[in-house]
């Protein structure tokens, strides 16, 4: 029941459909994989790696995972860039569980693209995106201050999962279309 009820919490906060219909808009609802988009348009692909730790994933993260209070995940922080200009700023929480098996090798990527290796896999299934509006106090905003919109799903594959979340910075709209 409690976990329950931390997944309807979570659900307030995050959006079904993004209420915007501005720039955003486009880079926030394209289901295909947001790696082939940014390098088929970037001149300077690149993934910065910046964070990866075993810690406790947010209450909202632990509850779209099934995560127990307190079970520690992967969390894995990192900046897709245009050479130096960071477009989008990525956090994938990857529990335990879920790095054995075909995943087995996500948990040392280093500054290679995670979803490169989820969308060449045609078993992994990718659930529905929710969206979301960062506040000033989003704790995504801490890392990416400018960024103003943000989306994320839950990728399966043989009963395990991964959430990924993708802030969008505005120098994303300054990629051609």
């Amino acid at each position: 029941m409690k976990l329950q009820n931390k997944r309807l919490h979570a659900d307030i906060y995050w959006l079904a459909h993004p209420p915007c219909s501005g720039a955003f808009h486009q880079w926030l609802v394209d289901t295909g994989s947001l790696t082939a988009r940014l390098m088929s348009r970037c001149s300077n692909f690149a993934v910065k790696h910046v964070y990866q730790y075993w810690a406790k994933p947010t209450p909202d993260e632990a509850a779209l995972l099934g995560l127990q209070d307190g079970q520690t995940a992967l969390i894995r922080e990192v900046w897709l860039q245009n050479g130096e200009v960071p477009l989008v700023f990525a956090r994938s929480i990857l529990p335990r569980h879920s790095l054995r098996g075909v995943w087995c090798k996500l948990g040392r990527l280093g500054n290679r693209p995670l979803g490169a290796a989820l969308f060449a896999d045609a078993g992994v299934l990718r659930r529905p995106l929710a969206f979301r509006k960062l506040s000033a106090h989003h704790p995504l905003r801490a890392h990416a201050p400018q960024a103003k919109w943000a989306r994320r799903s839950v990728f399966m594959r043989d009963g395990r999962s991964i959430l990924v979340t993708e802030a969008f910075l505005p120098a994303v709209l300054d990629l051609p279309a």
